[in-house]
């Protein structure tokens, strides 16, 4: 993390306005209902298999990055023949950045911390580069090409410094990565605890060699998953059941016991599943192969 992003996301006076904003987008969706959870699980990605926003991330920075080009070439071409490609380059980008903009923020309700303060400085360059476009796009419009160009140039530095802070929060501060990615058990069956101490439709957390895993007895069935929240690494074990799925006690993703299937995000990513048996009064579980 460098040494910006570090002493951004220690900034605790922005702690007031990221809990405000960031409670204002989770009660917006708790609002919908059932529908308000579809539209998140979308604006996640569940569906997708991974987050969403850096996928619309691209359209923004490779659209503004080709109007810069352009904008570079038409400044030293006399017959201005890379004008309209600029334009639509900064007007494409400005689409792309509404989609970015409204996935992002749908992730970055669901932080905390550090990584909450840092993702808001994040987003309010963000929002400032897009003014900035957008002011271009109009100086374009009005025949101020020269004016459209400086004003598109500002929000391409702009655009960069937040683009950094963005992969300190992928790289450094683990936001959007799957955290259940290292799970595994061993080849062979190896014992967990007692059968006993396993009580029906209650989270029981025990270690798999080195791997973290959760145990459950439900419906008559053992079952064994990855105990770190693939989501942002929640405790599974300190989660609830609902019906055949467990519930992260910090984000309220929800697994499918049998499959670990997301059945509702923010997690995009299927929780790890082990196979699990009993034998001799003991739990033995062992990987899937």
């Amino acid at each position: 993390m460098t040494t910006m992003s570090r002493a951004l996301a220690e900034r605790t006076e922005l702690e007031p306005l990221a809990e405000q904003l960031g409670s204002a987008v989770g009660k917006v969706f708790e609002a919908g209902g059932e529908t308000g959870r579809r539209l998140k699980d979308l604006l996640n990605g569940v569906w997708l298999g991974h987050p969403l926003h850096p996928v619309l991330t691209d359209i923004p920075i490779g659209a503004w990055s080709a109007a810069a080009i352009f904008d570079a070439l038409d400044a030293t071409q006399p017959n201005h023949r890379y004008r309209a490609a600029a334009g639509m380059c900064v007007n494409v980008g400005l689409a792309g950045a509404v989609g970015a903009a409204v996935t992002g923020l749908t992730d970055w309700s669901d932080t905390s911390g550090g990584s909450r303060r840092l993702g808001l400085v994040h987003g309010l360059l963000n929002v400032t580069a897009a003014a900035l476009y957008l002011t271009s796009s109009l100086a374009r419009r009005r025949g101020s090409s020269e004016a459209g160009r400086w004003y598109a140039f500002a929000g391409y530095a702009i655009a960069a410094v937040s683009a950094n802070f963005g992969g300190d929060l992928v790289f450094s501060r683990q936001i959007g990565v799957d955290h259940s990615a290292d799970a595994s058990a061993p080849e062979e069956f190896a014992r967990v605890i007692l059968e006993a101490d396993l009580p029906e439709d209650s989270p029981r957390r025990a270690m798999v060699g080195e791997t973290p895993i959760v145990l459950v007895r439900h419906a008559g069935r053992i079952f064994a998953m990855a105990e770190r929240c693939a989501h942002q690494g929640g405790p599974l074990s300190e989660g609830s059941l609902e019906g055949g799925a467990v519930v992260c006690p910090w984000h309220g993703s929800r697994f499918a016991l049998d499959t670990g299937e997301v059945l509702n995000g923010p997690s995009t990513y299927p929780q790890p599943c082990f196979e699990a048996r009993v034998r001799d009064g003991f739990i033995e579980v062992r990987g899937n192969g």
